[in-house]
């Protein structure tokens, strides 16, 4: 079953102790937006997975982020937010990795429930409901000419 958040009000996620971004709702429209982000393509063909997850979660943020509190430069002072500024703090690790677990990954995870099959917990049809009856006796076996 997918769950549908209906709000379409912006949200402030907690990335770090002290680091908070207000996002834009994680739509279609949005993720379809980033994908055509010109830093993705001008990603070369052997860019790796993680060159790759890194363009495309700046290219969301660069959407989705719209205000943020926690960000200063070298001295301590509040960035204003920009572009390049979400650039570079998407460079930090941690920073990454809690965009990538709290708001990129919701859409994937939305995307992942739209795909729904039987459990398989020991095996390849271990949770699938059965749908023909059982043999009444064993078929017999091809005679060899």
């Amino acid at each position: 079953m997918i769950r549908l958040n209906l709000s379409n009000s912006p949200e402030w996620l907690s990335l770090l102790p002290g680091l908070r971004l207000k996002v834009a709702p994680l739509t279609t429209a949005l993720m379809v937006a980033a994908r055509a982000d010109p830093a993705l393509a001008a990603l070369s063909e052997t860019a790796s997975t993680e060159e790759m997850a890194l363009a495309m979660a700046k290219a969301v943020a660069r959407l989705a982020v719209l205000d943020w509190e926690g960000v200063g430069d070298e001295k301590g002072e509040p960035l204003l937010l920009t572009p390049e500024g979400i650039d570079a703090l998407l460079e930090v690790w941690p920073a990454f990795e809690a965009f990538q677990s709290q708001y990129v990954a919701r859409g994937l995870m939305l995307d992942a429930e739209k795909n729904v099959s039987a459990p398989s917990p020991t095996g390849p049809s271990a949770g699938a409901t059965a749908t023909a009856r059982p043999a009444q006796v064993p078929a017999p076996t091809v005679q060899e000419s």
